[in-house]
């Protein structure tokens, strides 16, 4: 695995590397500077790229700025993105463009490292990693969401792969179904979910949110 980190701590952006290459993983490049790394992102084509939200020089959106650059220009390159605390506009920003091969983590979870390697992995793999505290303020509600209840069986495990980062043709070969089936059953999710076309958020981040709140809640 291939990676590219931008902090601009230089002690965290060096101790991750430590932490990495320790599990011998491949850490190609690092950068202070949004620039700085897709510059390196660019040049070695990473895997993953490990990502700070406020970063220089005004300490705000750049991180999130920068990897949804990097995804605009490497569609296949998985991003990790970490942050002190919630920036709730940032995360909806980010996840707008799509659930795979995505993360976002509270960087106090860097320190469980097991935690943070199976997030590492799990989003190189194609998969999602959203941190339950992100998960639990950017879907924030008075009571439990009683529409996922409507959802069958088979709608929920749908729902539950597309959580994992998989696209129609994936979920179809995982349920060994066809792909106009996978579809019809998505666009029951949407509509047992209340979930418009017309929403300004993505209706699969949204169907993902209220799923992974779900667990979240239940666990």
């Amino acid at each position: 695995m291939r990676i590219v980190i931008a902090e601009d701590d230089p002690l965290l952006r060096e101790g991750l590397a430590l932490l990495l290459r320790a599990e011998s993983l491949d850490v190609v490049a690092t950068a202070g500077t949004p620039d700085d790394a897709l510059k390196a992102i660019d040049e070695h084509t990473p895997d993953v790229a490990i990502l700070d939200v406020r970063m220089p020089p005004t300490h705000t959106d750049e991180g999130i700025v920068a990897a949804v650059e990097a995804r605009r220009r490497h569609p296949d390159l998985a991003v990790l993105v970490l942050s002190a605390y919630v920036e709730q506009t940032f995360a909806t920003e980010l996840l707008t463009g799509g659930v795979r091969k995505l993360g976002y983590l509270l960087k106090e979870r860097v320190g469980r490292v097991e935690e943070f390697l199976d997030a590492l992995r799990r989003v190189a793999e194609g998969g999602t990693a959203i941190d339950p505290e992100v998960v639990a303020q950017l879907f924030t509600r008075s009571r439990e969401d009683s529409r996922l209840e409507r959802l069958s069986p088979r709608e929920r495990e749908v729902l539950a792969l597309m959580a994992e980062g998989l696209g129609n043709t994936a979920i179809a070969e995982r349920l060994v179904v066809t792909d106009g089936a996978v579809h019809k059953h998505i666009r029951s999710i949407f509509a047992k979910l209340d979930l418009s076309p017309a929403d300004q958020v993505d209706r699969r981040v949204a169907a993902v949110l209220r799923y992974l709140d779900d667990v979240r809640r239940r666990g």
